[in-house]
């Protein structure tokens, strides 16, 4: 298994998907509680003139993951609007997004029956939904969503180009469509060109690995924890390259920028 996680980024596309499934329900497997909320690799700001991110107490334990929600959105209102969040996993910028940013219904999908089943459990938010669904065919009628919001889970689809079809299908005219997510380095001119060619226009894109780097460096001790707590001891080492762990060969991929990590902010043309 840790051969896998390690090798993730060269398998191909069609191995991505269910093998990252049966990773994500073992985790789901060993915490049935909310003691994993998120689970992407987090977003520190570098700019220390910069106001921190204002969290109530319960929240501060992630606040890493946290950032990494709220950086997405960076700069837009999510107020009184309408928002899809395709990939969803646990849940917890679900309602990080729908508690702190007050948008009139936010629909939560993930492929996962079973991580969708513990969410609707879990968290009771009256504007916050969850549903099960597949990002390549995405069941929601044309023209709904104001947002689109897909946080570090793109690189498991089998069909990028059919993913961002639908985005552009299910978002109203003008709408926005914000995006986070790892690739290699000469994977981006190709990412940029899918985007484009969907109908999306490119608002903004900002490199965020050393912000990336940076949250796993202080989330560290917190991400052993959890693996050393919620994984038999065979798996620690996979679930260290699961989470990122420093001296993972994840981790380095990061730090020696063998890996980019970009932020998009798109616009339904």
């Amino acid at each position: 298994m840790r051969n896998i996680i390690e090798r993730y980024a060269e398998l191909p596309l069609l191995l991505r998907g269910p093998l990252w499934k049966i990773w994500h329900r073992y985790i789901h497997s060993k915490d049935k509680t909310l003691g994993i909320k998120f689970l992407n690799y987090g977003y520190v700001e570098l700019d220390y003139s910069k106001q921190l991110l204002d969290l109530q107490s319960e929240d501060e334990a992630e606040r890493t993951c946290i950032q990494m929600y709220n950086q997405v959105i960076r700069g837009i209102d999510l107020n009184g609007k309408t928002v899809l969040e395709v990939g969803c996993g646990r849940g917890g910028g679900a309602e990080y997004l729908t508690k702190y940013k007050h948008p009139k219904s936010y629909l939560a999908a993930d492929i996962s029956p079973k991580v969708i089943l513990f969410c609707n459990e879990y968290y009771k938010i009256p504007e916050l939904s969850f549903c099960v669904a597949n990002a390549e065919m995405l069941p929601f009628p044309d023209n709904t969503f104001d947002f689109v919001v897909n946080v570090e889970s793109s690189r498991c689809y089998n069909n990028m180009n059919a993913f961002l079809n639908h985005v552009v299908r299910v978002l109203c005219t003008g709408g926005y469509f914000c995006f986070t997510d790892m690739r290699y380095n000469s994977d981006l001119p190709l990412l940029r060109n899918q985007f484009v060619n969907a109908g999306l226009e490119i608002l903004e894109e900002r490199d965020i690995l050393p912000n990336v780097v940076a949250a796993l460096e202080i989330d560290n001790e917190r991400r052993k924890n959890l693996i050393v707590n919620k994984l038999p001891g065979f798996l620690e080492s996979t679930g260290n390259e699961f989470a990122g762990i420093v001296g993972s060969k994840r981790y380095e991929l990061f730090a020696n920028g063998t890996m980019a990590y970009r932020t998009f902010l798109l616009r339904k043309c």
